[in-house]
């Protein structure tokens, strides 16, 4: 017999997403994601200048918010063919770093550490156990027994008022956490740590950009101008801050987060055979070191691996009109040719079409249309995006840093390559990249140090920048990295403002739902065979989507002109799992 789960709203994520699953004999056997908001920003951004795109554009979401105006920007520089200096791509890469620090950092300690750290066990630690393990893990100073027995008294105050606030309505307790107590009261300790550091990271993105977390941007460069000596530009001080942030932003990264992976790894290796999801990995690579057209030379590299062979790498061109492609055949939108047909972004639609039962709703009407995602396929396949994608491009190309970096982290969980097809090598995925990246960083503020020293200080270009220049139509596509996987923004221009604008973001990408031939998406791929020991509590369920790092904003947000919702999901029936 078989049970059907609901977990709805899934929590510690952005945005609005709804799982059901078909559990049988205690494993998943069938899976459905959701995204239940529509999203609207594309009508937004007709008819406007393509110059303030990216204003609109990055507030489609509150957390991927630089990415999402630096594929904008980039998109109207392609479509008007525009050539920034190179200091603006560094202080664009720099502000690229800080977020995938803070947001990686955010991610493993306070959207997904729950789901492998039992909070509660760590009342039962003893603080010597913890300090000693901390220490042999790293030199983080802050690893006495003295600050770790202080932590526990103040954990435990907080459970016994009953007012667990953060740590509510979780499932303390569940067999599948297996970690013991001191390696908790570690995990609790640093998910209190991380919430202070995170919050200076982000002062990159107000040094460069005037804020957070909506920084500016600016086609043709970015918004600061350079002067060691003027107070009110990107001078001295300012500079030596940034590089101060980023040698603490390191520190912590090597000396907290890598260590906690490493230490929390080995007691969860069963989940190295749980997750794996489709078989195919794209990533648009990011982080230019020759130029943004100079794509080989990106520190992430570009590319696809199909069928997980890290023998060959297939090229990927946003630009191809036969490659990237979304149908709507499971969608509630419609498109005019066909739900079926799949469109190029550049020729996209956004038609509503919502045909199924008001929410609140038992279950999805999954023979039909189901979600407010639309379905991106490349060539017809189902990718997976984010850091696993990109570690998998970057080692099958042969890029040293990033194969180096993987090889040395299996080393030490003592696992094959094979241990990264799963929910856990997502998870690892993630800390290895981060760890790149903050070496980068440094390496991305040297250079713009020394362009300064040597009197470069151009931060923007004037060139294609009036729109009596401009041609009468002209199409652009801005691709990066987000940090949870390949983003893209493509516009097409006429008569100097928007004509159409489609965004495919990394969470349409690997939480649609599925297309025309049934292929899964990624989500719901890596849901089959999941384990679930109690479909009361599915904590499982929540450790494979977590490992995505959902992000369903971006792929779904919608208000009326009044500012009310125009739809709400309440939590699941009683006899289902809202959580």
């Amino acid at each position: 017999m078989s049970t059907r789960i609901v977990v709805d709203p899934v929590t510690r994520i952005e945005g609005h997403l709804r799982i059901e699953a078909e559990v049988k004999d205690g494993r998943i056997v069938d899976a459905w994601s959701a995204g239940t908001m529509v999203r609207g920003i594309e009508i937004i951004l007709k008819g406007r200048d393509p110059r303030d795109a990216w204003a609109f554009a990055e507030r489609v979401c509150g957390v991927c918010t630089t990415v999402h105006a630096l594929a904008s920007v980039r998109s109207v520089e392609d479509a008007l063919g525009t050539v920034i200096p190179p200091n603006a791509e560094l202080i664009r890469n720099l502000m690229f770093c800080a977020q995938y620090m803070q947001d990686h950092v955010v991610h493993f300690y306070h959207l997904h550490a729950l789901d492998w750290v039992d909070v509660v066990s760590a009342l039962k630690a003893d603080p010597a156990e913890a300090s000693r393990i901390a220490q042999s893990l790293s030199d983080w100073p802050k690893s006495s027994p003295g600050y770790f027995s202080d932590l526990q008294k103040r954990l435990t105050t907080f459970v016994e008022s009953g007012q667990l606030g953060i740590f509510a309505n979780a499932y303390w307790g569940h067999p599948a956490y297996k970690l013991p107590p001191a390696v908790n009261l570690i995990g609790v300790a640093h998910y209190l740590e991380a919430l202070e550091w995170q919050k200076e990271m982000v002062k990159v993105h107000t040094i460069f950009g005037g804020k957070n977390p909506h920084p500016n941007y600016l086609v043709g460069g970015v918004p600061c101008a350079i002067n060691i000596d003027e107070a009110n530009a990107l001078n001295a001080e300012r500079l030596a801050f940034v590089g101060r942030l980023f040698e603490q932003g390191r520190r912590f990264v090597e000396q907290v987060y890598i260590p906690d992976l490493l230490a929390v790894a080995p007691y969860y290796l069963d989940w190295t055979e749980v997750g794996g999801g489709v078989k195919n990995y794209m990533a648009y690579g990011d982080l230019p070191t020759n130029g943004f057209a100079d794509v080989a030379r990106f520190k992430f590299p570009r590319g696809v691996v199909l069928d997980r062979d890290l023998s060959k790498v297939h090229p990927v061109d946003p630009h191809d009109p036969d490659g990237i492609r979304e149908e709507v055949s499971h969608s509630w939108y419609s498109y005019r040719g066909g739900d079926g047909k799949g469109l190029h972004p550049w020729d996209g639609e956004t038609e509503f079409n919502y045909t199924g039962p008001k929410p609140p709703y038992e279950h999805l009407t999954v023979d039909g249309k189901y979600s407010w995602l639309k379905t991106p396929r490349w060539k017809g396949h189902a990718m997976e995006v984010g850091p696993l994608a990109r570690l998998l491009v970057g080692y099958a190309s042969g890029n040293g840093e990033i194969k180096e970096a993987v090889t040395e982290t299996l080393a030490a969980l003592k696992a094959p390559p094979s241990v990264l097809f799963s929910t856990l090598g997502r998870t690892a995925a993630r800390g290895i990249e981060t760890r790149l990246v903050a070496r980068w960083a440094t390496e991305f503020y040297d250079q713009l140090i020394a362009n300064i020293r040597n009197g470069d200080t151009r931060t923007f270009t004037r060139t294609s920048w009036e729109p009596s220049s401009w041609p009468s139509t002209a199409r652009g596509v801005g691709a990066t990295e987000a940090p949870r996987g390949a983003l893209a923004h493509w516009l097409v221009i006429k008569d100097r403002r928007i004509e159409n604008y489609q965004l495919v973001v990394p969470s349409t990408w690997n939480a649609s739902p599925r297309d025309a031939s049934g292929q899964r998406s990624p989500y719901e791929a890596s849901l089959i065979g999941t384990p679930v020991h109690d479909p009361k509590q599915p904590l499982e369920i929540l450790r494979t989507i977590h490992s995505f790092d959902p992000c369903l904003a971006c792929a779904v947000h919608l208000y009326d002109d009044k500012g009310r919702p125009l739809q709400s999901v309440d939590t699941a029936p009683a006899g289902q799992c809202g959580r």
